[in-house]
């Protein structure tokens, strides 16, 4: 795992040899990505940097990467897991390895296959590769997107890099704020993939690679998630024993490092299969790690307990308290270098960081719930469309209004919130409905709250078809080679949107800013392949999430673990807002400050603020998002308190 940047000249022309200095100034923003080394690299009309987090090949794996004729160059982040093999496949065809590390796989498939060198890799990773005869760069992102690549076009020059923040030290570079993308950020709490908060920058799409050669700029994508074969009626029997298999390699694949590893625990279903496999296919104990909360209805630290008993782990635990998580707060959010607004950065920065102070690498479940159906809104999706059938007057006269007469909580689970939101989720266009339970301000709520002036920056932009469908590619992404079914559709939604731009972020960053690698077994390309392809009942099979998934891995899992509901890993944010949180809250949202600013009405905020705080509403989603905005917005405003 490290940190890439560069910058490339479109056209071939030599670069300043000042490029060097704004490329090591870019690496330096990213070193706690790499802090193991770092090498920058000037040739002709491209210069790229590196930092390495060492976790394969310690001795010979450093960046840039020459290959052994010094034609191609390459810097690279993240992982290839079936390095192994392919290594193995190009050596019988003449390949010929000086180190034992995966990069070295990279520059030897793509000087044998190409672009379709990408199909082979079985990895995360965004890389750049230099072509010094074809005078070409070469760039790419790992099938889901787990590694981050962000770029620009700009005074005759690309520039790259692993964070955003990097961009911003490179001398003379627009970086400005786009009116649409805060838009988006309060809708999705997130600014999606392409589009970034700022204007002149993209995110490069999952699975897609970007070609520089001769002054063009290309881009185009490599691979996709297949669609489900509502077709195959193989028996639960066979198709659990292929899942066993193809997870069982994928952990194992996993498990190979240089360094010390362990897995983020959380007690749930996906945690503990991870944890499971890795304490079958070790000889010693292996390393767990989890957070537990001090407030009941958040913490799961008994569940990961159990987990941690019953395979036998090295387990380290700690206990958070209101206090901690906001005292740490704006430090955690001003390093990110986006907003992202998911409540639950908090403790998994902290988790992240209690990770490494024993391990260089940590395997997690990210995935399985998108791929598995894990979240309530699956049922709530399939839900939506019988509530739909249900006569307008059952719907108007008997549901709405006992639905606004639920009880209130700021626990976990608010009855009357979640009911509130399916409902209004219900009632959107199927494309929209998963967005539609996600969003924290609808384009009403944003109406009220954004300020005139800025409004008009963006005149048309607020209503449903342009905020929660924002790009010609998350449309597509809703409209899947045909497939039929809105449901079926909706797994796509969930990776190719919320996982890519909200849990693969938060991870990234979150484990990155302690230098700790985070693999995600859930996500191997074969079993997220095996996963898609299967029909949606054998994921959701009536009203029972992950079932296939639990029907396969029932013997390995305590009972306590199997049958549980399936729980977030969520922080209390709406008690936290009308407590312990609620200065730091009234400081950020205050009219003075909103006022300086000019996005949002100082009146408006402020009304939000006291509906929640009265616990006539809970606003805890809207809220948080708008002071994490404010404090990420703060970070940027002082740039050398990053």
């Amino acid at each position: 795992m490290c940190g890439i940047a560069g910058i490339c000249q479109l056209e071939s022309s030599p670069l300043d040899p000042q490029a060097l200095h704004w490329v090591k100034a870019m690496t330096d923003r990213i070193a706690h990505r790499g802090p193991d080394g770092e090498g920058q690299w000037l040739s002709g009309p491209v210069c790229l940097g590196h930092r390495r987090l060492s976790i394969i090949d310690l001795g010979t794996g450093g960046q840039p990467m020459h290959s052994a004729d010094e034609r191609y160059t390459v810097i690279f982040n993240g992982e290839i897991y079936n390095f192994a093999e392919l290594k193995e496949e190009l050596a019988a065809n003449g390949a010929r390895f000086r180190t034992s590390s995966d990069t070295e796989v990279i520059l030897e498939g793509y000087r044998q296959w190409g672009v379709d060198c990408l199909t082979r890799f079985n990895g995360m990773f965004a890389f750049a590769l230099w072509d010094s005869v074809e005078q070409r760069l070469f760039c790419a992102r790992d099938p889901f997107g787990k590694k981050p690549f962000f770029y620009t076009v700009q005074q005759g020059r690309l520039h790259f890099a692993s964070e955003m923040t990097a961009l911003e030290k490179v001398p003379g570079l627009n970086l400005t704020m786009q009116p649409e993308a805060i838009m988006r950020y309060l809708a999705y709490e997130y600014v999606p993939t392409p589009q970034t908060i700022y204007a002149e920058v993209e995110s490069l799409p999952p699975a897609h690679w970007l070609l520089l050669e001769g002054g063009v700029l290309r881009t185009g994508r490599y691979w996709d998630m297949p669609t489900p074969d509502e077709n195959d009626r193989r028996g639960t029997e066979q198709l659990g024993e292929e899942l066993q298999f193809l997870l069982a390699r994928a952990v194992r694949r996993r498990m190979v490092s240089d360094v010390p590893l362990g897995v983020f625990l959380s007690g749930g279903i996906d945690s503990s299969i991870v944890a499971g496999l890795m304490a079958r296919q070790s000889s010693t104990p292996i390393k767990t790690f989890s957070i537990g909360f001090s407030e009941a209805s958040y913490d799961e630290s008994r569940y990961a307990r159990i987990v941690a008993e019953a395979f036998g782990t090295d387990h380290h635990e700690r206990v958070l308290s209101a206090e901690e998580c906001a005292d740490n707060l704006p430090g955690i959010v001003s390093r990110m270098d986006v907003p992202m607004a998911d409540a639950s950065v908090a403790p998994t920065w902290l988790l992240s960081g209690v990770t490494r102070e024993k391990v260089t690498v940590a395997l997690g479940g990210d995935g399985a719930d998108e791929l598995w159906a894990g979240y309530e809104h699956y049922i709530g999706f399939k839900v939506a469309e019988w509530y739909n059938a249900l006569p307008a007057l059952v719907r108007n006269k008997i549901v709405e209004p006992l639905a606004r007469r639920l009880p209130s909580s700021a626990g976990y689970i608010n009855p009357r919130l979640a009911v509130a939101t399916f409902l209004r989720a219900a009632q959107a266009p199927a494309w929209q409905r998963v967005q539609t339970m996600l969003t924290a301000f609808t384009p009403d709520m944003q109406a009220e709250i954004l300020t005139g002036s800025f409004k008009a920056q963006a005149p048309g932009f607020l209503s449903p078809e342009r905020l929660l469908a924002p790009t010609r590619e998350q449309f597509e992404h809703w409209q899947p080679y045909g497939v039929a079914a809105p449901l079926a559709r909706a797994f796509h939604v969930y990776a190719r949107q919320f996982m890519l731009d909200d849990i693969l972020v938060k991870v990234d960053r979150c484990s990155m800013l302690h230098s700790l690698e985070v693999r995600a077994p859930f996500l191997d390309k074969d079993v997220a392949e095996f996963a898609a392809r299967l029909p949606v009942d054998r994921k959701l099979h009536g009203f029972k999430r992950k079932w296939l998934l639990k029907k396969a891995f029932a013997g390995l899992l305590p009972k306590e673990i199997l049958y549980r509901n399936k729980r977030g890993f969520q922080i209390p944010v709406a008690q936290w807002l009308r407590g312990r949180m609620r200065p730091l809250m009234e400081d950020l949202l205050s009219a003075d400050s909103l006022k300086a600013q000019g996005i949002f009405d100082p009146v408006a905020v402020r009304a939000l603020m006291d509906e929640h705080i009265s616990g006539r509403a809970d606003l805890r989603k809207p809220l948080w998002t708008l002071l994490v905005f404010q404090l990420w917005w703060q970070a940027r405003q002082k740039p050398g308190q990053q």
